[in-house]
């Protein structure tokens, strides 16, 4: 039997998410105006989490400054990040997928694997089974989704990337060359900025050149990275896009930027967004965790990950943060990067944490500060309050912030 596998990917979901919080409470529908999700527009390190079709005309790209982007689209119109709204629609987005298989498996916010192969009896052939899924999912939830096809994730990834918003596309072996070899080579996934540069250099620039190339001449111009752009090309999942050491005991999120991220402040601004998802997730499903991880994927595809052990469990989101923030400036290097994750692992039940030895006065005002302000958005919206790191710079003072914490407990690996 051939596999089959949907990747479903939520069509500009913090700008959509936002939008809907937005047209709820009466107000211009973001997804129609010059518009992104982001800091404060007057910082100069505030970045860009997402950007309206009218914004990615104007030129605003995902990852740069929002004093940047102010500068290209002077009309543009700025909202904060309300990361417990997009948990609550990724959360509704994940179990309608559940209706349609066992097997799904999330591979950030606002992406997701659904493993199909089986499922014709109960839900259709997969193009019919796809257009049932979008379209519970845009006339329940109130977003559009692209759904990609296939017989592996990696080209299932590939075809939701093609024509947006609101589509289907399939993406067999057969349909590889018509439907992906014309691409430039940017496209293919997992491609970066200077291996782009690399295969130009090389004579290459299409998919297609690439996947028609000496596989041997590859990997001798670009090392063992060589051999997986050639299988990627080629149709061939040779290094899984999709890692399985996600289990129910570890909560995480990642952004893959639109842009090169290229300063530390740049990837700390982001990290704190991420880090109030992932905190947020695990206090809804009322977990706390032990083991704070980062990774980073830079230009050349390279994966890199720290972690540290907290000592104790948590989920407060300003410690597992600082945490966050000194594992980030431990691993950065300077290469520009693609991919931020943050998560938790080794969670556990609230009833079964073990407390931090250092527990004080000031833990505790957090979790105060958490369960407070989870109860003022559960109530009033996620706009309803904000953190000050989200409406600025997240710099050396987060950097501070998180060496006093990890002095306090973590160990850093």
């Amino acid at each position: 039997m051939d596999k089959i596998f949907f990747h479903v990917d939520v069509n500009s979901a913090f700008l959509s998410w936002s939008a809907i919080r937005q047209v709820q409470a009466g107000r211009e529908d973001l997804r129609l105006i010059a518009s992104a999700v982001g800091g404060d527009e007057k910082s100069r390190h505030g970045v860009v989490l997402a950007k309206s079709t009218l914004a990615k005309k104007a030129g605003v790209r995902t990852g740069e400054s929002l004093f940047s982007a102010r500068k290209k689209c002077p009309e543009l119109v700025v909202v904060p990040p309300e990361f417990d709204w997009y948990v609550k629609n990724s959360h509704a987005m994940i179990s309608i997928m559940q209706d349609f298989t066992p097997d799904v498996e999330q591979y950030s916010i606002d992406e997701a694997f659904l493993d199909m192969t089986g499922m014709e009896k109960l839900m259709g052939a997969p193009l019919e089974a796809a257009e049932k899924l979008k379209s519970r999912i845009k006339n329940e939830l109130g977003f559009t989704v692209n759904i990609g096809i296939s017989n592996n994730r990696l080209l299932a990834k590939m075809a939701s990337d093609f024509e947006k918003p609101d589509k289907i596309h399939t993406l067999f072996p057969e349909e590889i060359k018509d439907k992906m070899w014309h691409l430039p080579v940017g496209e293919l996934f997992g491609v970066g900025r200077s291996t782009v540069k690399a295969l130009n250099n090389m004579g290459f620039y299409t998919i297609g050149n690439v996947a028609k190339a000496d596989k041997q001449l590859l990997r001798s111009r670009l090392g063992v990275i060589g051999d997986t752009v050639w299988d990627y090309a080629n149709g061939i999942e040779s290094t899984p896009i999709i890692r399985k050491e996600t289990k129910e005991n570890s909560y995480g999120n990642s952004v893959t930027t639109g842009n090169d991220i290229t300063t530390p402040q740049e990837a700390v601004a982001i990290l704190l967004s991420l880090t109030e998802s992932v905190a947020g997730r695990m206090r809804l499903d009322g977990k706390k965790a032990g083991v704070v991880a980062v990774t980073l994927v830079d230009s050349d595809f390279n994966r890199r990950s720290h972690q540290c052990s907290l000592g104790f469990t948590t989920n407060t989101t300003d410690i597992i943060y600082e945490n966050a923030v000194q594992l980030l400036y431990d691993m950065w290097d300077d290469k520009p990067v693609r991919l931020i994750g943050v998560s938790a692992g080794k969670a556990v039940r609230e009833e079964y944490e073990q407390m931090s030895l250092f527990e004080d006065e000031h833990a505790d005002k957090l979790k105060k500060l958490d369960a407070a302000m989870d109860e003022i958005r559960d109530k009033f919206g996620d706009r309803a309050v904000v953190r000050a790191r989200l409406l600025g710079s997240n710099g050396p003072g987060g950097l501070s912030n998180a060496k006093a914490r990890s002095k306090k407990g973590g160990n850093h690996e």
